[in-house]
């Protein structure tokens, strides 16, 4: 709309400018006259205040109704006083008509407008860029047929076809086929992801070289993609504690310049200026001292920086809960599937002398393949994740309270816990005895393989910490940041994690509703604190953190207790955040500083002051000094799109 208004308003302006006396003066030219021309600038200049001009004074009417005058209320002041004075020159009225600055000025502020919005718009791409990862259209699989079919078509249970290299067009689970899936998009994921049978997908992301069969458990509203618009939005229309300062500074402007106004207009007439060159003044300090840039100010920082942190992974809730990131001095992590998988996996493998780790691992997970023990799993899992190559187990059998036992590659195996060696009567070697009593100091699982009477291999099995945790807490404490570990388990568990991060500080054996109780603790000794959780049974203690970061485990972003939202489930955004807030902060007082300083140096040189040395500014300068602060304020708010997180 303003880009339209803009170039009309150009098109209305230079036969004002044309057929204006002064212009002529300056130029040294004459306009064509004829009967009437000299009405051309107040006919076009009235045609430009109401065709230019009504959006202003409608949006100074919105703010008197909300009494909250701001920058429309100054703008719509100055352009009336112009249009009411240089009308009544028009009909007689002694003094020089201001028809040409009217004009000018209106131009000029839409000019402004078009750029501020353009501006806040391209910050706010975020959610269109967002709408596009989703195509159009869908291959829905009917009997043998394939059909093409809109998204919105799509239901939960459809089956869709994926082929090679298209966009997910709908949350699922893949039933057939294997492929890499390229979800950076959505998480954050630099690497592509391997999919395969009962692995879960996210509507937006884009499928590799394999073909995937897809039942879809998810569409339109109630895909991850639409809840992470529904965040990216609600952060957007968040406002901050600096956004409320702006707004207050808007509104004290707003009175200055009024109360400046009117001074100046006394003051020069007291001095014995012309009517008109009073009024000049008067446009001119309004003019100038509209706070665009201090309206611009805030909103296109928040507007950049939510976009940001949505690209990194990091989805703001709560504007107040970014800005408050800048002042933690401790951070609470929750173990258990924050700085943990949150499942079993083997930590450590020592094997017998003569017998490799990878080959005791290999033989333990292909016994282990048959059985439903969460152990069994997790040492099953992590030769995968080692790529190691499992053999078929064959005369598969449990036995109650020990283990399990079954022939792989032509080899009689078990694998159990103590009570399994204690039944064989096998005595360990040294080197795996010392492995034993090494995972039990740890509060760790440890079984045993056995071949005969000889143990290969004693594997620890512990809840695996996350690679990410290492650097995450090491980034905190390079921030001056204290981490504190909170956990239900026990504390030799505890212990042995935080031991194995460096974490300085930890409350074991807490349990979900106490662990609120341990927060206000350690805030009333001054601390800013926030809290990292899965949002589920953490959130009485994300509420009462200074920020709440919640994990969003990959897909699931409809958590309601966090202030911030980790789509990855990485520690190591904890940090990212922080130094998000800290550049989101800094931008935010230079913009401010910048914004409020522009217009009390400007307001003075606007009613006059340097008039008796021949330095005087029309309306019209006035309004292109105030559309560069608005560009200097837009542009240092781009700047923020350098930062690496």
């Amino acid at each position: 709309m303003f880009r339209d208004k803009f170039w009309w308003s150009v098109v209305l302006t230079v036969p004002t400018l044309v057929w204006s006396p002064m212009i002529q003066q300056w130029f040294g030219f004459h306009a064509p006259s004829f009967p009437g021309s000299r009405y051309i600038p107040a006919i076009f200049g009235t045609i430009l205040f109401f065709y230019g001009g009504m959006v202003f004074l409608w949006g100074a009417v919105g703010e008197i109704k909300s009494r909250l005058p701001g920058m429309m209320t100054l703008i719509s002041l100055a352009i009336i006083v112009a249009f009411g004075f240089s009308l009544a020159v028009t009909f007689g009225v002694p003094g020089m008509d201001l028809w040409w600055e009217l004009s000018t000025l209106i131009t000029i502020m839409i000019l402004g407008h078009w750029i501020e919005m353009r501006s806040i718009s391209q910050a706010q791409g975020a959610l269109k860029e967002l709408a596009k990862l989703v195509p159009d259209t869908a291959l829905r699989l009917v009997g043998d047929k394939t059909e093409e079919v809109p998204v919105t078509d799509l239901r939960e249970g459809d089956v869709i076809l994926i082929r090679p290299g298209s966009s997910i067009p709908a949350d699922g689970v893949v039933f057939e086929g294997t492929s890499a899936v390229n979800e950076a998009m959505i998480t954050g994921e630099s690497r592509p992801v391997e999919k395969k049978s009962g692995d879960k997908v996210i509507a937006g992301t884009v499928n590799g070289s394999g073909s995937l069969r897809v039942k879809v458990t998810g569409v339109g509203e109630h895909t991850a993609l639409a809840g992470i618009m529904r965040l990216v939005a609600q952060a957007q229309n968040s406002r901050s504690r600096a956004q409320a300062l702006a707004d207050r500074a808007a509104f004290f402007l707003t009175v200055v310049a009024i109360v400046s106004a009117v001074i100046t207009l006394v003051a020069w007439l007291l001095v014995g200026a012309t009517p008109a060159f009073a009024i000049e003044r008067v446009v001119t300090v309004l003019v100038i001292a509209c706070p665009h840039a201090l309206g611009l100010a805030i909103p296109l920082v928040i507007a950049i920086s939510t976009t940001l942190g949505a690209r990194a992974g990091l989805l703001v809730r709560n504007r107040r809960g970014l800005e408050e990131a800048r002042n933690l001095n401790a951070v609470f992590f929750d173990k258990t599937g924050t700085l943990t998988r949150g499942e079993f996996r083997v930590v450590d493998v020592t094997p017998a002398p003569g017998v490799s780790a990878d080959d005791a691992l290999k033989l333990a997970a292909s016994i282990e393949q048959d059985s439903e023990h969460t152990i069994a799993q997790g040492v099953v899992k992590s030769a995968k994740e080692r790529r190691l190559s499992l053999s078929r187990p064959e005369q598969f059998q449990a036995i109650p309270g020990q283990g399990v036992q079954a022939v792989v590659e032509g080899r009689s195996l078990m694998i159990g816990g103590p009570s399994l060696l204690r039944r064989l009567g096998i005595e360990l070697q040294p080197e795996l005895r010392e492995a034993l009593e090494r995972a039990t100091r740890r509060a760790q699982t440890a079984v045993t393989l056995v071949e005969g009477q000889a143990a290969l291999a004693v594997l620890a099995v512990a809840d695996a910490i996350r690679e990410e945790a290492h650097e995450a807490v090491r980034r905190l404490y390079e921030q001056g940041i204290q981490v504190i570990m909170i956990t239900g388990d026990a504390k030799a568990v505890a212990d042995a994690v935080a031991k194995e991060l460096g974490i300085e500080t930890v409350f074991a054996e807490v349990l979900p509703e106490q662990k609120a109780s341990k927060i206000e603790e350690v805030k009333r000794t001054g601390k800013r604190v926030a809290m990292v959780g899965d949002g589920v049974n953490d959130a009485p203690a994300l509420l009462t953190a200074d920020v709440g970061i919640a994990i969003g485990a990959g897909t699931d972003v409809a958590v309601e207790a966090g202030d911030i939202v980790l789509v990855r489930s990485d520690p190591r955004d904890v940090p990212r955040i922080i130094t998000l807030s800290k550049a989101t902060y800094r931008k935010m007082v230079q913009n401010l500083w910048w914004a409020a300083g522009y217009n009390i140096a400007a307001i003075p040189l606007a009613a006059g002051v340097l008039a008796p040395w021949g330095i005087v500014l029309n309306p019209a300068v006035g309004a292109i000094l105030m559309s560069f602060s608005t560009v200097v304020v837009a542009l240092n708010a781009q700047l923020l799109r350098r930062l690496t997180l």
